[in-house]
């Protein structure tokens, strides 16, 4: 499951002939959790992969302008591996530009950027900032001890993968949406993932949602048995309908998937 529109971007033609978005406002709903696993000879820096339960610290927070750069390394990196310089390197300009200037969202609707920080711990920083300056919907602080950015996954409640409302289709509210979940091939089966998705449902919780949905590509069997793991049931799309989902690869099939974050709320809440 993939998904981020940020703004004009840079290489639109190119993204068209990939099936793919790189626009920071229209967030690409899918994934990318699926096994690569490494190999070659065990060197030290391996030891972390061999032994996972003497991995460095995992801070997961939302993303500060210091993490611009590595949050679209980290996107790139994961959905688009296939390219090399100098096309992935545009890529990257174009996500970053798109983050910093094309964050923009519909009033009263929020959206944030999480990271999962490796080697970097919120109660010994040192930062700098404040904590109400907002830059492309990222904190305007940065940390003289920042970490390392090993996964991301943006949060939002502005709606545009969930069906409209009415006849006047009317945005929907009270459903967090969760796109762009993605994690670094080395660090990846260390619990990272999970750890992202709950911070999203503590932050959708915090925005008075009572669900939290995303799509699934169908044919990601890593991301499927996450979601579901973490609770989430798959919706059927009602016989004759057309909701909204990803654009992307017309040959790419996705499962809208939901979960409840408040038992009170019932089953109702499409």
């Amino acid at each position: 499951m993939q998904t981020i529109p940020l703004g004009g971007t840079l290489i639109s033609t190119v993204v068209n002939s990939s099936s793919l978005s790189l626009n920071f406002n229209n967030p690409k709903p899918f994934s990318k959790i699926s096994p690569h696993p490494r190999s070659g000879l065990c060197r030290a820096s391996q030891v972390a992969e061999l032994f996972p339960t003497v991995s460095p610290e995992i801070v997961v927070r939302e993303a500060r302008l210091e993490d611009c750069w590595e949050v679209a390394e980290t996107h790139c990196s994961s959905f688009f591996p296939e390219y090399s310089f100098p096309l992935d390197f545009v890529m990257r300009i174009d996500r970053l530009i798109g983050m910093l200037f094309g964050f923009s969202i519909p009033n009263g609707c929020k959206r944030t950027c999480l990271v999962a920080v490796i080697g970097s711990s919120d109660e010994d920083a040192f930062i700098l900032g404040s904590d109400n300056l907002k830059i492309g919907g990222f904190d305007g602080k940065f940390s003289l001890n920042k970490g390392y950015v090993a996964g991301i996954l943006t949060v939002d409640t502005v709606a545009d993968f969930l069906p409209r409302k009415g006849p006047l289709r009317q945005r929907r509210t009270g459903i967090a949406y969760i796109s762009n979940v993605a994690v670094r091939d080395r660090y990846r089966r260390k619990g990272i993932a999970k750890r992202l998705m709950a911070k999203a449902e503590t932050k959708a919780r915090s925005w008075g949602c009572r669900a939290i949905a995303l799509h699934c590509d169908l044919n990601n069997p890593g991301a499927t048995k996450l979601y579901k793991g973490q609770g989430f049931k798959s919706i059927k799309v009602p016989e004759g309908t057309n909701w909204p989902q990803p654009k992307t690869s017309p040959d790419i099939q996705f499962v809208f998937m939901m979960k409840l974050l408040n038992s009170q709320a019932g089953s109702q809440v499409i």
